[in-house]
């Protein structure tokens, strides 16, 4: 296997058919917020890489979930940009039926406003937000969001505020809104907070870390969540565990994975269930190189294809070679290239140059002497 990408090599090696499947459903759905799957299926539909049978079915699946929930705001948003075609009679009637909506949820503030009391208006007002998430219309969601928020008083009910704010900052990967949601929730926990709604911050947290390829805090977090996890909205358990395995790969030492990773019942029920993570997983541990590569390039797929991590693409997988090579070479205070390259399953040359890109740009402590192999 001479070839100077190792893209080209893992995908050689095995079908990637399964693991894109498992890109594309997520996993289990669960309770995962609908604009969320939504989101994930736009992200696939814009892929460059994405074949174009399975984008046709996601077109229809994106339009049928548009027209469903009435979203005018985000279906001119889609069209502005070319991903869907415009149905004017489909974008007035939704239009129609979203004024319609709102005319309703006004009544409704207004109602309580007049014959009811405090936290009646607060649902009505929260009722409103909510309408503007489902339809997708930010702007409008973010200023009813805070209104609502200024009429709560109870600390756990404006946490539950600041979590509708960073599913829909996480939709549009509004990472600065992220961020100071982030940080306005710890501060009000400060105040109080239950330790459901702390653990469930942690989740949050952590995506925003892994987002942001803060790899090391984001497996740190998901593993302390790991017993506790609640947050189906946002994605579902089998997809947590893929985050956790991913990160904690590249950032911890070979016995905290042992402990924390390959030998946690909680990763163990359900790591069957992921294509590829388990190989991926034991063989790394295990030193079983030839078969840590084969389900590399099925992790490779999924990598690709997720909304979180693509933007990492490059780094996530030049790190886990980075690990890789230096868990070989730390058995070994001298190797030669050939049965490195016998152990990996790839060519002399493959591995030579692998070798010397890692070892010129820092990743890798050590020298290859050509002359003697």
């Amino acid at each position: 296997l001479k070839q100077t990408s190792f893209y080209i090599f893992a995908l050689s090696l095995s079908d990637p058919i399964q693991a894109f499947r498992f890109a594309m459903d997520g996993g289990a759905e669960g309770s995962q917020q609908p604009h969320l799957i939504l989101a994930n299926k736009l992200f696939l539909l814009t892929h460059p890489d994405v074949p174009d049978i399975e984008k046709v079915q996601l077109k229809s699946e994106v339009l049928d979930f548009i027209r469903s929930h009435g979203m005018a705001p985000l279906y001119e948003t889609l069209i502005a940009s070319s991903v869907l075609d415009l149905d004017q009679s489909l974008l007035e009637s939704m239009r129609a039926a979203n004024e319609e909506e709102l005319k309703k949820l006004d009544e409704k503030i207004a109602d309580a406003e007049e014959n009811l009391g405090e936290s009646e208006v607060r649902e009505a007002h929260l009722a409103k937000a909510l309408y503007f998430i489902r339809i997708s219309d930010k702007e409008k969601a973010l200023e009813q969001l805070k209104l609502t928020e200024g009429k709560t008083v109870a600390v756990g009910q404006k946490m539950d505020v600041v979590f509708y704010t960073l599913q829909l900052a996480f939709f549009y990967m509004d990472f600065d809104l992220v961020s100071k949601s982030i940080d306005k929730a710890k501060k009000m926990f400060e105040e109080g907070g239950d330790w459901e709604r702390k653990n469930r911050l942690k989740v949050y947290e952590g995506l925003y870390c892994m987002s942001t390829r803060n790899f090391k805090k984001a497996a740190s977090l998901f593993l302390d969540s790991i017993s506790t996890f609640t947050t189906y909205e946002i994605f579902p358990y089998e997809t947590f565990i893929f985050y956790t395995v991913l990160t904690s790969i590249i950032t911890l030492d070979r016995v905290s994975l042992k402990q924390k990773v390959v030998d946690a019942p909680e990763i163990l029920t359900v790591l069957g269930k992921i294509p590829f993570l388990s190989e991926f997983l034991n063989s790394l541990y295990e030193c079983q190189y030839k078969a840590f590569f084969s389900a590399f390039a099925g992790m490779a797929v999924q990598i690709k294809y997720d909304r979180y991590l693509y933007p990492h693409f490059r780094f996530y997988m030049r790190e886990v070679r980075t690990v890789v090579y230096s868990q070989f070479l730390e058995s070994y205070k001298s190797v030669t290239v050939e049965a490195m390259a016998k152990a990996f399953g790839v060519s002399v040359d493959f591995i030579d140059q692998e070798l010397s890109r890692f070892i010129a740009a820092g990743k890798l402590h050590c020298k290859i002497d050509k002359v003697a192999g």
